[in-house]
């Protein structure tokens, strides 16, 4: 009787807000249509392809924007934005004014923005991929992950061991997009260049955005759940670590043991054709260079930390101005997948600002158990940090005897970042880099299979591993 009051009071709740704001569930339907658009994309792809190979016309190409993953979001926030421009009561002024600040409240009360900047999530994630791409970056740690991976023979089984397992938890120092950055600059070439099944393809990818979600949760930096309540909560390195840090190693170890098990044949028959690094063709990066690059991400990483836009992108300029002064020693700038993916994740920040009225309330209906289940969920279908976000604006959540549920948000948010490519904002990064790979596209739903167990994986280890 208790679970039917409850979902009475959620209904009222929210049939009561959308009365006295209709335009928040006509946002919240294009949200949905974008979720399935995103999961409908391989369709528009080989549509597209069919099309090609008979004519390359309007609707062709119609058919690839459609079938762009990343464009997703960004076409269905331009949706939203005429909708808003044409809703009685809105226009233009509220439009423009929300579409600026990201933050719906402000623009719905008419106040001024004064907040944080809310696109410095896809600004970084940009940034750190232009710079994660460079060349000092990717020779240096494909030297290191090869060393590493000679220990036990060298093998593209080895490699693939490897990668999966310690690019995922270098997230926790260098970022998450930038481990998801190099581990699939890696794994395209030192594994997928080698064709390998279509099955374990999809198994890969699963478990690269599996242990790159959870893999960040050793620090309290990293990780952008992490980042979105580590100050609100009060949580250091050494809180998150405790608390999630020995539980996301044993389940990247049991996860990448697992698969490699079910994959043994395969993978141990494969053969390198991948040269070692010192003769690959490109001159050999000097320390002093390479070490530029890694300052210049930290500096990065620590203007993200202090929500100054501004000195981001001087870094960002710096390091452009040092790629110019130093073209013996790096390589043509990758500016695709990083716009690609930064557009992705601003749309998704335009309608995910939206959702917190339905999102806000099924929060504080939950226990912990069911709201490690509700976080993991709803982290599939709006990005793990969004969810964390609108956690962190729930006051009781942040008083001290609601640990409980403060643990099940952020361990259900980090389990269920690799279900999709929208559950964790450097997916879009991995799937941009690794997608050409996948015959048609990726597949929304064979990515969503492959990645069960090791999210399962995952939730078992957060739940005993504390």
């Amino acid at each position: 009787m208790s679970d039917m009051l409850m979902l009475a009071t959620w209904t009222q709740a929210l049939s009561a807000t959308a009365a006295s704001d209709p335009f928040l569930p006509a946002a919240s339907a294009l949200f949905a249509c974008a979720v399935v658009h995103a999961f409908c994309a391989p369709i528009f792809a080989r549509a597209a392809l069919r099309l090609e190979a008979q004519r390359a016309d309007f609707r062709s190409t119609a058919l690839h924007l459609l079938g762009e993953v990343e464009a997703v979001f960004g076409l269905w926030s331009l949706g939203l934005f005429l909708l808003a421009v044409c809703w009685p009561g809105k226009g233009w002024a509220f439009a423009v004014a929300y579409l600026e600040s990201g933050d719906y409240a402000a623009t719905f009360a008419g106040r001024e923005f004064t907040g944080p900047f809310k696109f410095l999530e896809p600004l970084f994630v940009f940034i750190v991929m232009v710079m994660a791409s460079a060349r000092p970056i990717v020779q240096a740690a494909r030297r290191v992950l090869n060393a590493v991976a000679g220990w036990f023979g060298g093998s593209p089984a080895a490699r693939w061991v490897v990668v999966l397992t310690l690019a995922p938890l270098a997230g926790s120092l260098i970022t998450e997009p930038a481990a998801m950055t190099i581990a699939a600059y890696l794994l395209a070439a030192q594994f997928y260049c080698l064709k390998p099944s279509s099955s374990l393809q999809y198994a890969t990818l699963a478990l690269l955005f599996v242990n790159v979600s959870i893999g960040g949760a050793l620090t309290h930096f990293a990780a952008p759940p992490v980042v979105m309540v580590a100050t609100r909560w009060g949580w250091g390195t050494a809180e998150v670590f405790q608390q999630f840090g020995w539980a996301a190693l044993a389940a990247i170890s049991l996860s990448n043991a697992i698969y490699f098990f079910w994959f043994r044949r395969e993978l141990l028959a494969l053969h390198s054709t991948v040269l070692p690094a010192d003769v690959e063709g490109e001159p050999t990066v000097p320390l002093w260079v390479t070490a530029v690059h890694i300052a210049l991400i930290a500096w990065t990483v620590v203007m993200l930390s202090g929500h100054h836009t501004l000195l981001m992108v001087g870094g960002l300029l710096l390091f452009l101005a040092f790629g110019v002064a130093t073209p013996r020693w790096q390589s043509p700038l990758r500016l695709r997948a990083p716009l690609m993916v930064g557009f992705f994740l601003a749309g998704l920040v335009v309608l995910g600002g939206l959702q917190g009225w339905w999102i806000g309330p099924v929060i504080l209906q939950l226990g912990d158990t069911s709201l490690l289940w509700a976080s993991l969920v709803l982290t599939a279908f709006n990005d793990n940090a969004a969810i964390t976000y609108l956690a962190a604006q729930v006051p009781a959540l942040a008083e001290p005897s609601a640990a409980a549920l403060r643990y099940a948000v952020l361990a259900g948010a980090l389990a269920g970042g690799g279900l999709t490519v929208i559950a964790n904002a450097p997916n879009p990064a991995g799937q941009a880099i690794l997608g050409e790979y996948f015959a048609g596209g990726v597949s929304a739903g064979r990515l969503f299979l492959w990645a069960m167990l090791p999210t399962a994986v995952a939730i078992a280890c957060f739940l005993f591993i504390r």
